[in-house]
């Protein structure tokens, strides 16, 4: 007998009957044995119209009362799915994210977990219930209802193995395991067997839109076995998200290709060039709760530099107002921004022990004429801008050139 916690995607719970085939499925795990914690998001497409909702009724919803409104799309899930439980004559039992006291921090629409009460999830297991939970949401120290930002499902799924300390947690979404990359883009991509935490980490927080970053960063940190599957198969053994490098010497050295559209880039020109400028630069940006990711300041002239730096599409215009107004402080001559920005990256464990994958990367591009507008590696990861209009081009050769379409 296990414990596992099973979270469930928008689509996999997109209509009744789709609600119906999870039960199912769970009530099979149940018939094994198993105990059972099943995480839901809200049905597919439910939280955009909660929140054009909510904008039809203000231009700029306040974020706590947007919380309110958007949370109560897991919570229709969470009771259509334990009504389905018990159609099949199984016990079944909903909770809210407040009602397991998911206890997050104050910053509404993409709070963070503190902490968990898994106690009475436990009380119920022992006798012998199914407990559904809803993904996404919290409540903070004062009794707010906070939600965990895009994708906040699966932080909640895995959050809760860590505590429960399961045996495995199992995320089902539309696909059926991790890709070499998107396979809209590239029909050649592979599904992977198994991938490192490391290698999931780069590929979530470069774009790839399987698991949401602070997921992997939990099961990471707190070593819970995650496997990503398909809930519209039965059959299959998605992709193990490992600790280990289980890697043999036929093994690729680059393991994905991840992209992003969602980015922007900013230019702070004329910035003087002397020691904490680029804390008065990004201290205010970062005090908005924007998150900034490639960094380029570059080579002094005339004690002048220009500081280049990229952030969220959504984030663009908040942060250029922020930075025309510390503008004149910092002595710097304009700031530019440019939204048909990039990024694609080549992601894999084998790098470390492989020289040579940045000079094959930049010159697969500059054989298709894409210039590299910046540079970003780490110890698993190559990462440029490059203008939108050529990120798919882009991501079919970087695909083909390092060998990931072969079987």
């Amino acid at each position: 007998m296990a414990l596992i916690v099973q979270k469930y995607g928008g689509t996999s719970v997109g209509s009744p009957e789709r609600i119906k085939n999870v039960a199912k499925r769970v009530a099979k795990f149940h018939a094994q044995g198993h105990q059972v914690v099943v995480v839901v998001s809200a049905m597919s497409g439910e939280t955009n119209r909660l929140i054009a909702l909510a904008k039809e009724v203000a231009a700029k919803p306040d974020p706590r009362e947007l919380d309110v409104v958007v949370s109560t799309g897991e919570q229709v899930t969470i009771g259509l799915l334990c009504m389905a439980l018990h159609d099949l004559g199984l016990k079944a039992k909903s909770y809210t994210g407040a009602q397991v006291r998911i206890l997050t921090d104050s910053a509404h629409t993409k709070a963070r977990i503190l902490n968990i009460d898994e106690a009475p999830i436990r009380r119920d297991l022992e006798d012998g219930m199914i407990v559904v939970v809803a993904g996404f949401q919290g409540v903070d120290e004062h009794g707010n209802i906070t939600t965990l930002g895009r994708g906040g499902s699966d932080t909640t799924g895995v959050a809760l193995a860590a505590a429960l300390k399961a045996d495995e947690c199992q995320i089902y979404t539309d696909v059926d395991g991790v890709y070499t990359t998107d396979p809209r883009i590239v029909p050649e991509a592979r599904k992977l067997d198994t991938i490192t935490f490391e290698e999931m980490l780069e590929m979530a927080s470069l774009g790839s839109k399987v698991l949401q970053i602070r997921s992997v960063e939990f099961a990471g940190k707190y070593k819970v076995k995650l496997r990503v599957l398909s809930s519209f198969q039965e059959e299959g053994e998605g992709t193990l998200i490992t600790v280990e490098e289980e890697r043999n010497m036929e093994q690729p050295v680059i393991s994905g290709i991840a992209f992003n559209r969602d980015e922007a880039k900013i230019t702070v020109l004329g910035v003087p060039d002397k020691p904490g400028i680029a804390y008065q630069i990004l201290g205010p940006v970062a005090d908005a709760n924007i998150d900034v990711d490639m960094i380029i300041q570059n080579v002094s002239h005339d004690g002048t530099t220009d500081f280049s730096f990229t952030v969220s599409r959504g984030d663009l215009d908040k942060a250029v107002g922020i930075l025309e107004s510390v503008k004149t402080h910092i002595g710097a001559r304009a700031v530019e921004s440019d939204k048909n920005a990039a990024k694609v990256s080549v992601v894999g464990v084998g790098m470390r022990s492989h020289p040579g994958v940045a000079s094959k990367m930049f010159r697969t591009l500059a054989e298709e004429g894409i210039n590299i507008q910046m540079i970003s590696t780490s110890e698993i990861k190559i990462s440029v801008v490059i203008e939108e209009k050529y990120l798919e081009l882009a991501v079919r050769v970087l695909h083909k050139a390092f060998g990931l379409d072969a079987a």
